[in-house]
């Protein structure tokens, strides 16, 4: 089977996040204007610089058997429970050739990670220096692998039409979830489980982005640290988790009567060639990728109202992905509604690309958008840029077919836009 015409669409979702332990409670923290920002009670922390974080709601022990926690580094223990909430929400109740509606030949799974198991790796070799060689785990390199994450979900779902790993940076889980739309579009699975994971809550990656001065130090303020688009914003708040949807073919799903979410519209991608670390100031590869977007898909620019903006919190990043918006799009620009969710969930990095899918499929599945908490003094060029969703979650239009994008970023000068639209 080969075409590149399929029609793609969202049938589960799934999330472990700093706001709630799964997809719904991470919604419903994400209207409420709820932060899941909080000290850092660690040791190690007293001495950092940055002592903020937005730390996961629920433990991964808490969800997955204690034994099979151990062989797994927590990136890979975020996607799994994410990938089973969304397998068990598309209405699969076992895995592919065990009784799952799905040939396991058809299926893949994508799920991506910006740093991989560095908790992992960082933590065996204080076990190495410390207690010497016998000590160090067995389950090491499966664990500190980055394609651990996705290897584990696709063992969990039986995948066998590929399983891959994206790493992209903070675009990482938007590019995997743009990987996956490919893979169902040019026939080579029916279904795929795609998504993000990131933990890299550890004092190496703490201090060495607090170092680059690219995290907000607003440490006696913890709720208030992540401010997109607030003229006092001073970076980001390190957040983790994972968030994974369930891509199928308009046709699988039909046959077997899935409930449906949403339209996965396709992708846009391109590269700043600019700075390793810096975004393009003004936006231009940025643009190209939302030109990228419009150029490759079956998408009217009018029908786009809602935007999950990647809008880290960071003085330069936050107005370059405005301008892009505002150069593409135009006048058509102040129509549509700009919602920060990093503002409630940190940053995710390779992780960001996922619950942020999750959450604009969500927002046009309810109509809803939801808002960007902490701006007292918005910037001036924000305002002329964007119609940026303030304090409260906003109603999109009741009628109609509406889309939404959801931007991601990433060091390397990464760019990928995802769009959605509802059905």
């Amino acid at each position: 089977m080969s075409s590149t015409n399929r029609t793609v669409v969202v049938t589960g979702i799934g999330a472990t996040t700093p706001l709630g332990g799964d997809a719904a409670s991470t919604w419903e923290g994400l209207i409420a204007g709820r932060s899941g920002v909080t000290p850092l009670e660690q040791e190690w922390a007293a001495e950092q610089a940055v002592r903020i974080a937005a730390q996961i709601a629920v433990e991964p022990t808490e969800v997955i058997p204690r034994p099979q926690a151990r062989r797994l580094d927590r990136s890979a223990q975020f996607a799994l429970i994410a990938a089973k909430e969304a397998w068990a929400d598309a209405g699969f109740e076992a895995k592919a050739g065990e009784g799952a509606d799905v040939d396991p030949d058809r299926l893949g799974a994508v799920i991506a990670s910006g740093i991989g198991g560095v908790t992992t790796l960082l933590d065996q070799y204080d076990v190495l220096k410390e207690k010497g060689v016998r000590r160090v785990s067995p389950h090491t390199v499966p664990m500190l692998m980055p394609n651990s994450p996705s290897a584990n979900v696709g063992l969990a779902v039986g995948a066998r039409a590929g399983v891959h790993t994206p790493v992209s940076a903070c675009a990482s889980g938007a590019e995997a979830i743009g990987y996956a739309i490919e893979m169902i579009r040019t026939g080579r699975a029916d279904v795929v489980v795609a998504g993000g994971t990131e933990a890299a809550i550890h004092p190496l990656p703490i201090a060495a982005f607090g170092n680059m001065m690219a995290m907000s130090k607003n440490n006696d303020d913890p709720q208030g640290a992540s401010r997109p688009y607030d003229v006092a914003r001073d970076g980001f708040v390190l957040g983790e988790g994972a968030g994974v949807i369930v891509l199928e073919s308009a046709e699988h799903a039909a046959r077997r009567g899935a409930r449906v979410y949403a339209e996965a519209v396709g992708q846009g991608i391109s590269a700043d060639s600019h700075d390793i670390v810096q975004p393009e100031p003004e936006g231009r590869g940025i643009s190209h990728a939302l030109q990228n977007l419009l150029d490759r898909n079956d998408l009217d620019p009018a029908e786009i109202v809602h935007v999950n903006a990647h809008a880290t919190s960071t003085p330069a990043g936050d107005i370059a992905e405005l301008k892009a918006l505002r150069k593409v799009f135009g006048d058509d620009a102040d129509h549509i509604a700009v919602s920060a969710t990093k503002s409630m969930t940190g940053h995710l990095l390779g992780g960001a690309g996922g619950v942020e899918s999750v959450a604009t499929v969500l927002a046009l599945y309810h109509r809803l958008a939801p808002p960007t908490i902490n701006i007292e003094n918005i910037d001036p060029e924000a305002e002329a840029h964007a119609d940026v969703v303030r304090d409260e979650a906003r109603k999109l239009p009741v009628e109609g077919r509406i889309a939404a994008l959801n931007d991601s970023f990433g060091f390397g000068g990464h760019n990928v836009v995802l769009a959605f639209r509802t059905v």
